[in-house]
């Protein structure tokens, strides 16, 4: 995939604190310099993060509302388990990951490894799930063994990656919206027993049918499936419109220039394994593309991961991705 080229701004760097007083359970400070994001650590040697949710209201529902992304650091590590129990607290209910773009195992109840690309891949800046109609409004990751080298997962403000967008490359996606094309059984990504979760055919019809997704069986093993939905929404805690789709990292041109002639080669613009088209069918402008992976390359955060830190996400608010990197990593993930 596409090297990120963003300037990471390391986590503590420029602090100030927002809110804190003698009673306080929690400082708050900015997570980084110049964004909304926030880092949030205990006052008390020990805090669980689940009884911090549970005693203190909706203090941190406000605050992933305000500013779209929490890391919580310095509480009692959670393992699979206690990340679900926090993610059902804080949310009322986790949902699967049906649809699947990307291999993840599922370790627990809805919790999952973070995508299993190999190290060293970068996953390009987006909105989890933003390639359907229906999404998760919130992510919850923790980090159970940081990398020894990278392995940072960015984020980026999706309302300032929308502002950054070329008026005429927004207005041309607004109005077509994005159609996302995938080829199964070839061998090369996802097979659709993987993505739908299932051996039947006859149920992966019905899903599609229900969620608006052309599905063509081609025979043998070979499913193409054609869907339009959306460029960009209004977040729904802050009103802002944002930037909200895959197609930069659908388009096989996130694949490495290598990978892309060949792939060209063998196959045509539908035949591809994925691609990413306008919503009417007609290519993606390369100068469109350009535009977009510049806007979530100056909009870029990040931080190194330590063990035990949790970020939570408002999924419309905040982008996100990761970094290659060397040595063992654990991160994992629950949705809501």
């Amino acid at each position: 995939m596409t090297p990120e080229t963003g300037t990471m701004k390391r986590f503590g760097r420029a602090r100030k604190s927002i809110s804190v007083s003698g009673g306080d359970l929690v400082r708050v400070t900015p997570l980084t310099e110049g964004t909304r994001a926030v880092a949030c650590t205990p006052t008390v040697a020990g805090l669980d993060a689940r009884e911090w949710l549970a005693g203190s209201g909706r203090q941190l529902a406000d605050l992933r509302a305000e500013h779209g992304a929490v890391l919580l650091r310095g509480f009692s590590p959670l393992d699979a388990e206690g990340l679900g129990e926090l993610a059902t607290a804080f949310s009322g209910e986790l949902r699967d990951y049906d649809n699947r773009s990307t291999p993840r195992t599922r370790v627990g109840n809805n919790v999952f490894t973070s995508t299993e690309y190999p190290p060293d891949q970068t996953i390009p800046l987006h909105n989890e799930m933003s390639y359907t109609a229906s999404w998760p409004a919130t992510l919850f990751l923790t980090c159970l063994a940081p990398a020894a080298e990278g392995g940072e997962t960015p984020l980026a403000d999706s309302a300032r990656v929308h502002d950054r967008v070329p008026a005429a490359t927004r207005e041309r996606f607004e109005r077509d919206g994005v159609m996302y094309v995938r080829n199964f059984g070839l061998g090369l990504d996802l097979s659709w027993q993987e993505a739908f979760q299932t051996e039947d055919r006859d149920e992966v019809s019905a899903y599609c049918e229900r969620n608006g997704i052309q599905a063509e069986w081609l025979g043998g093993e070979r499913l193409r499936t054609r869907h339009v939905v959306q460029a960009t929404v209004e977040a729904r805690a802050s009103g802002s419109k944002v930037w909200f789709n895959q197609a930069h990292l659908f388009h096989v041109s996130s694949l490495p220039d290598s990978v892309e002639r060949e792939l060209r080669e063998s196959f045509s613009e539908d035949e591809l394994p994925r691609n990413a088209l306008y919503g009417d069918g007609s290519p993606l402008d390369p100068a469109d593309l350009a535009h977009i992976r510049a806007a979530y390359d100056a909009e870029e955060i990040a931080f190194p991961w330590q063990a035990g830190d949790v970020v939570i996400v408002d999924n419309e608010q905040f982008a996100h991705g990761r970094r290659p990197y060397g040595g063992a990593r654990s991160v994992l993930v629950a949705m809501a």
